[in-house]
């Protein structure tokens, strides 16, 4: 098995909360606050389990866990069992009628909490989290990520990822720095999320930079349509994991794919049922596009900076 089949395969682990999208209407979502330390930055923090996407240690309410990093989901989640085994002192409850939505189409009603969420050199207080079932991604044989700590946070910091090395930092906007070797590249806002322009086989898609998908492409199926990449070329099987479990998933190789000024060729493109909702991104971005270059995500500026990639990747 090659190292482009063990992404797409690790993109199946990973994608499914990516991406996902709310009835905002509903809901009044307040901000947390974010504490950084005298560093005004976090350390660099080791992923914590194998998979290509940003999972770090955190203690939520006194407990130790892992969370993941991911710019695709709207509003920070916490698994139900978790949420049920936290102690009730100091944290809210509250009912909002609220229904969440991931790739695939597969939608949770839930309820919310408030939870007090620490990292190495950062707290964040008062955070209003979604309840709900994460399933495999919570288990110890999935992604056992309990919570996902979403854009309602990370638009208040800067996002700094190293993927080669494997590391993900949180910086307040304030004590953010340029490095030289990073580039500013076309994005746009749209809906809190990091919006960027791909092409895929010449055929220009708008997509969002998604941290909690592996895999460097995924579309939906009638942006998926609409690229030629059903033409009838062949295609495999592969499993994704959504809210509260598992969907069949089809996977297409692209001849070309362009994302912030580099051209990689040979790339599988997972393929999803596009949820009945609008705006919905018709594409995913995720961390196999950052495989060899340094990352520096601002989702509340807008902005997205890379570095080049050390050599073309070629499948």
């Amino acid at each position: 098995m090659n190292r482009r089949s063990l992404l797409i395969r690790a993109s199946a682990l990973v994608a499914a909360v990516g991406g996902a999208w709310w009835a905002r209407e509903y809901l009044l979502w307040p901000e947390p606050k974010l504490a950084f330390g005298q560093a005004g930055a976090t350390p660099w923090m080791p992923y914590a389990r194998s998979a290509d996407v940003p999972t770090v240690a955190v203690t939520v309410g006194g407990r130790d866990v892992l969370a993941l990093i991911d710019t695709g989901a709207q509003y920070s989640v916490i698994d139900r069992a978790l949420a049920e085994s936290l102690p009730d002192a100091g944290r809210a409850i509250f009912d909002m009628p609220m229904v969440a939505y991931g790739v695939g189409g597969a939608a949770q009603m839930g309820r919310g909490t408030t939870v007090d969420v620490v990292l190495p050199g950062l707290g964040v207080e008062r955070l209003r989290a979604a309840i709900l079932d994460l399933g495999p991604l919570a288990t110890e044989d999935g992604l056992h990520t309990p919570l996902i700590i979403g854009r309602d946070v990370l638009e208040h910091a800067v996002l700094a990822l190293d993927p080669k090395r494997r590391h993900v930092r949180l910086i307040a906007r304030e004590a953010f720095v340029r490095p030289p070797d990073l580039s500013p590249a076309v994005v746009r806002r749209a809906g809190g999320a990091l919006v960027v322009e791909v092409t895929v086989e010449g055929v220009p898609v708008q997509a969002v930079v998604d941290t909690g998908a592996s895999s460097l492409l995924a579309l939906d199926r009638n942006t998926a349509q609409s690229t030629g990449l059903l033409d009838g070329r062949p295609q495999s099987d592969g499993v994704s994991l959504v809210l509260g479990g598992a969907m069949r998933a089809l996977v297409i190789e692209a001849r070309t794919v362009t994302f912030a000024d580099h051209l990689y060729r040979r790339v599988p493109v997972g393929v999803f049922e596009q949820p009945p909702l609008p705006n919905f991104p018709g594409g995913l971005v995720g961390m196999a596009a950052f495989e060899d270059r340094r990352a520096a995500l601002d989702l509340g500026q807008g902005t997205l900076h890379v570095s080049r990639p050390l050599e073309l990747t070629i499948g």
